[in-house]
This record gives C-alpha cells, sequence and structure tokens, in this order.
C-alpha cells in the first residue's frame, strides 16, 4: 500500500517535491489556507490536492518544507490535530534551521506521540529526469522516512544525534550562501569604486571557476534573498560559540535583508549586480 504524503507548503521546493511524489504515484496533500491564488496555482500544476489540518494529520508523513523563519510556528499549529490524532504521522523538518532550532520544533512535535525527522535538503527542486536535491535525515525515525526512496526521493540517513542533518545543512549553506553574499558585496564595492571591469578581468583570469559559479548562483539569487535572512539567522546561531563567526553570519543576514529591500523597490544594487555578472564570459 502506497504511503500517504503531506508536504507543507507549496512553494518553489514543495510544490516541486510533491510532484515528484505524484510521478511517482503517490497522493499529495497540502494546505492551502491563506495561500496566494500564484500558490494554488503551483499546487494544482504540481497535483497536489487541498487538505484540512484533521486530513493531513491522516497521512503517513507530513513534510515540512517552507522559510525557517516559519518552520517552529507550523509545527505548533499541528500540535493539537496531531495530538488528537489516530494515524501519528512521521513530522519530517525539512527546513535550513539551527539544530537548537530542530530540537525546539522536535519538542513540540514530541507530546504529540508522532515520531520526528530531522532534515535537510541540499540542492534545487527536482525537475525531469535529474535526481533531486538530497534529503539528509537524522534521528530515529530518520529510516522510516527513508521509504521514500522508492518514490523518487534521494534521502539519505545520517548518524550521530538526532538533529544531526540540520547541522550539516547549516555547515553546508554558511559555505555556500555564505560564500555568495560576500562575493556580491565585493562586486557592489568594486562597481562604486570604479573597478568593475578591472575586478572581472581579474577574476575571469585568475580565478575562472569561482566567477562561474558565482555567476551561475548570484543571477538566481536577488527574488530568493528574503528567505535568505531567516536563514543566516538560523546559522549565526549555529555558530554562535565562535562570536566572530557569529557576527560574520548576522552580517550576511543584513546584507541579504538589504537586497531583499532593493529587489522590492527600485532594484538599484539588483542591476548593477546584473550588470557586474553580465560583462563577459565566466571561463
Amino acid at each position: 500500500m502506497h504511503p500517504l504524503v503531506a508536504v507543507i507548503a507549496p512553494g518553489m521546493m514543495g510544490a516541486a517535491v510533491g510532484k515528484r511524489l505524484v510521478d511517482h504515484g503517490l497522493k499529495v496533500l497540502t494546505s492551502l489556507k491563506g495561500r496566494s491564488a500564484e500558490t494554488t496555482a503551483r499546487a494544482k500544476a504540481a497535483g497536489m490536492l487541498a487538505a484540512s489540518d484533521e486530513e493531513i494529520v491522516a497521512a503517513d508523513f507530513i513534510l515540512s518544507i517552507l522559510p525557517p523563519g516559519d518552520a517552529v510556528a507550523l509545527a505548533q499549529r499541528f500540535q493539537p490535530a496531531l495530538t488528537v490524532s489516530n494515524s501519528k504521522p512521521v513530522y519530517v523538518d525539512c527546513n535550513a534551521v539551527s539544530p537548537r532550532t530542530a530540537e525546539r520544533i522536535a519538542a513540540v512535535i514530541a507530546p504529540t506521540g508522532s515520531p520526528f525527522v530531522d532534515a535537510g535538503i541540499i540542492g534545487a527542486p527536482p525537475k525531469a529526469n535529474d535526481a533531486g536535491p538530497r534529503f539528509y535525515a537524522s534521528g530515529p525515525a530518520a529510516p522510516r522516512f527513508a521509504a521514500l526512496k522508492d518514490y523518487g526521493l534521494d534521502v539519505r540517513v545520517l548518524g550521530g544525534p538526532m538533529n544531526a542533518a540540520s547541522a550539516l545543512k547549516m555547515s553546508y549553506a554558511g559555505i555556500t550562501k555564505g560564500t555568495q553574499a560576500l562575493g556580491a558585496a565585493m562586486m557592489l564595492a568594486a562597481t562604486r569604486g570604479g573597478t568593475a571591469d578591472a575586478l572581472f578581468a581579474e577574476l575571469q583570469g585568475s580565478q575562472p571557476q569561482m566567477l562561474a559559479w558565482l555567476k551561475r548562483g548570484l543571477e538566481l539569487m536577488p527574488p530568493k534573498a528574503y528567505r535568505w535572512i531567516a536563514e543566516m539567522h538560523e546559522i549565526a546561531d549555529f555558530v554562535g560559540e565562535d562570536p566572530s563567526a557569529h557576527e560574520l553570519y548576522l552580517g550576511a543576514a543584513h546584507f541579504y535583508e538589504q537586497i531583499a529591500r532593493d529587489f522590492e523597490s527600485d532594484k538599484k544594487q539588483v542591476a548593477a549586480l546584473e550588470a557586474f555578472l553580465s560583462k563577459g564570459p565566466a571561463s
């Protein structure tokens, strides 16, 4: 018998994950309460079915896939329904949160009797004919979540503590998105300083692989910057025992907040960044 899966919410990643599961023969539920017409259309296109909270907690798995700042609130929202439900679905938190936040979410779910899995998604939303992102999972119930490998998800179970998946996600995102923030900040600084052409030429000559990697990432970054603010705060929490690293990632959060504001207004910084990235081939 096929498992019933709920994916909350049908954003870019959630809808793509939902479609991957639907394409592999599963019925996938989601919540559209209070969501926009665009989100509703995205869920419909993915083949996901709108459901009430009561219907969702009758599923076999609930995958929480949303901006990290909303992860605790979602668990709190479902806590009452999970408590009274006889189904006790596996609650899989797939969000970019720190290990400490993962513990908070697990503590919300624990009294309900539902098993909890800490998961971290690394990679882009799944597309046709690719393997999709990696779902690193940890905790005692992680092998149960790994059953979704049979339905198109690349689930990799980690050993170690319950929140090991969040520790891995924070480490990886701290390198990738942290580097993007540094690269974008220096490109904008060089533009303001009148040395953009020289910097681009030097990167092209001495660091072609780095430039190509930054171009691929930064061309897609501005519309997603608002989602990365809370993620940088989570990473700052993750490295909190190192004061200098903590300040570094708080600075990255402020940078992405600045880009997000610019993207929603006159796009001056976004345009400057695009101009830098479009100067020529990266390799």
